[in-house]
């Protein structure tokens, strides 16, 4: 596994790193700021990004937007932040980013982040997103028009995506609707072809900014 790691303090970086390779995860870049993060990606095309959102020179934010658009590899993005209630994070995981982390994350919890968004899963603290995506959410009719394929989902996926946005897990998701754990990932799965989305994190902010879900939390 490769993973840039980008954050302006150097004792972030050092710590991020020495941490990543004791587990023999391969640091192949590190940046002090967001246009030296674009360009080490473009360099070493990692699977992973560790992405600090407020830098010099180039917030996380906008280049997270440059990585994740219009590159030949993608890599997957996780942002660091000292404030988990932050509309950076919340524009971040809108742009693409797979999930974000408080910057005083234990050890093995960097670990297994950066390993669970590069097997395709989503960074998804439901307690936390759920938060930031209530507080930010734009609900704007123009918001909710860039949406409209919402009405591409059958009423069954409308109703997992409505669970999912409340943050349940798939074990979760099988025994509130009484269906196997397979069959929950197959709807999962067609949801996220159907939107266009990237993980489970874009498909909670699609659901709360189309109005699916409400910021009570009820589908």
């Amino acid at each position: 596994m490769r993973v840039v790691v980008a954050d302006d303090q150097v004792l972030v970086r050092t710590g991020f790193r020495m941490i990543l390779t004791a587990d023999g995860i391969d640091v192949v870049g590190e940046a002090t700021n967001g246009l030296e993060a674009v360009e080490a990606v473009r360099r070493t095309v990692p699977d992973v990004v560790l992405m600090d959102i407020r830098m010099p020179e180039l917030d996380g934010l906008e280049a997270t937007r440059r990585i994740l658009t219009g590159g030949e590899s993608e890599p997957r993005v996780i942002i660091l932040t000292t404030f988990d209630l932050d509309h950076y994070v919340y524009a971040a995981l809108s742009a693409g980013a797979s999930g974000f982390l408080l910057k005083d994350v234990t050890p093995e919890h960097l670990v297994a982040a950066v390993r669970m968004v590069r097997s395709g899963d989503a960074l998804l603290a439901p307690a936390i997103t759920r938060r930031l995506v209530e507080r930010f959410a734009d609900r704007r009719p123009d918001t909710v028009a860039r949406h409209r394929d919402l009405a591409a989902l059958t009423p069954r996926e409308l109703e997992v995506l409505g669970l999912l946005a409340r943050g349940l897990s798939n074990a979760e998701l099988a025994g509130e609707l009484h269906l196997s754990e397979a069959t929950v990932k197959t709807h999962v799965a067609r949801i996220l072809a159907k939107l266009g989305l990237r993980d489970r994190v874009q498909a909670v902010v699609v659901a709360y900014e189309t109005g699916l879900v409400t910021p009570s939390g009820q589908a």
